[in-house]
């Protein structure tokens, strides 16, 4: 089950991929959740609009140094020609394959009825499918899309948009078992991922509340999706990829990762996040990484009181470290499998 898929001209190492969000999966987080068992990452979303190109916050989203390819970038907007241009322009920075944003329901994406907006205005939607297609092409840059069930109960309309954006030429579609109504309340079904699964013969990859192994497995037999994508749930358990593919492929849980381990695997990910920020905004950036990181790890509540207020106070990189490996010395028991973040 754990063998992966074909996305184009590109082999996938396995089925477990990784959610684009905004302000995580930036290249040190991606970096390191294929290090840890993800089998395909996705960026955070950028912006089609052209005056934003040259923002620091775009160049850093567009930053793809010594990651392991295939390279995905995620794009948003609502002009189709505007969308063709952003897929030209980042392909020719790196990009690989071209993802289509109608997921986003954060209402600053979703009032410029970008997002999981589009899903009210189908025409528009596959005006804008068919006009990254046909920019990707030349390139042999194959197109996917993730997307909501709907944009309320009323009105679950992906199974319609799948077989719209199939024949447009989309060559990979994510559902997140949700609406946009939802955001990231309630649970996630999958039913109409399943259904979706029966309509189309492209990949169906399942999104939404896969926070284990087991959760993966029982999503993957429900909906006989193609693959599951992980997003809050591996927000500070990057490793999960690891214990999903583990579980999967050999039916034991995977051992726990050592103190030696998860201090190796979170130093790196921190000075590849300093590096890519710099020291000023990479140390007040990464307090959110190493504080999901404390929820995932546990510990004694002094020890975690002592790295939450140093956290939040460090001023260096150096301090934040320092902080983070006196921490996992104190670590006695492995880290346990949390539920999902609220």
């Amino acid at each position: 089950m754990s063998a992966g898929l074909t996305l184009g001209p590109y082999t996938l190492p396995n089925r477990w991929f990784v959610a684009p969000m905004a302000g995580v999966t930036d290249r040190p987080f991606r970096r390191l959740c294929k290090r840890l068992g993800a089998g395909y990452a996705v960026s955070e979303m950028i912006t089609a609009r052209p005056e934003l190109r040259d923002s620091l916050k775009t160049a850093r989203r567009a930053n793809h140094a010594g990651e392991p390819g295939p390279i995905a970038v995620q794009i948003a907007g609502t002009d189709p020609e505007m969308m063709a241009d952003a897929a030209r322009y980042n392909i020719d920075r790196g990009a690989q394959i071209i993802d289509i944003n109608m997921g986003c329901p954060a209402k600053k994406v979703c009032n410029k009825w970008a997002g999981s907006a589009l899903m009210q205005d189908e025409a528009l939607a596959v005006a804008i499918i068919e006009a990254v297609v046909a920019a990707c092409e030349p390139h042999g840059v194959p197109v996917t899309l993730k997307m909501r069930t709907g944009w309320c109960a009323q009105a679950k309309n992906a199974p319609r948009l799948a077989r719209l954006a199939e024949q447009a030429g989309v060559r990979m579609l994510t559902i997140h078992g949700r609406t946009r109504e939802q955001g990231y309340s309630g649970q996630a079904e999958h039913a109409t991922t399943a259904l979706i699964k029966t309509l189309v013969r492209i990949p169906v990859v399942a999104n939404g509340d896969i926070d284990s192994p087991e959760a993966a497995d029982a999503v993957l037999r429900a909906t006989g999706a193609d693959a599951v994508m992980i997003g809050r749930a591996a927000q500070g358990r990057p490793w999960l990829f690891a214990e999903i593919d583990h579980k999967l492929r050999t039916g034991r849980p995977m051992p726990a990762p050592t103190p030696a381990q998860l201090r190796a695997w979170l130093t790196e990910h921190l000075l590849d996040h300093y590096n890519l920020y710099g020291e000023h905004t990479g140390v007040r950036s990464a307090r959110k990484h190493l504080l999901w990181y404390l929820r995932a790890l546990g510990g004694a509540p002094a020890a975690q009181q002592r790295l939450r207020e140093a956290v939040v106070q460090a001023t260096r990189p150096e301090q934040q470290l320092q902080a983070l490996h006196a921490f996992l010395d104190t670590l006695q028991d492995p880290p346990a499998a949390l539920p999902l973040a609220a």
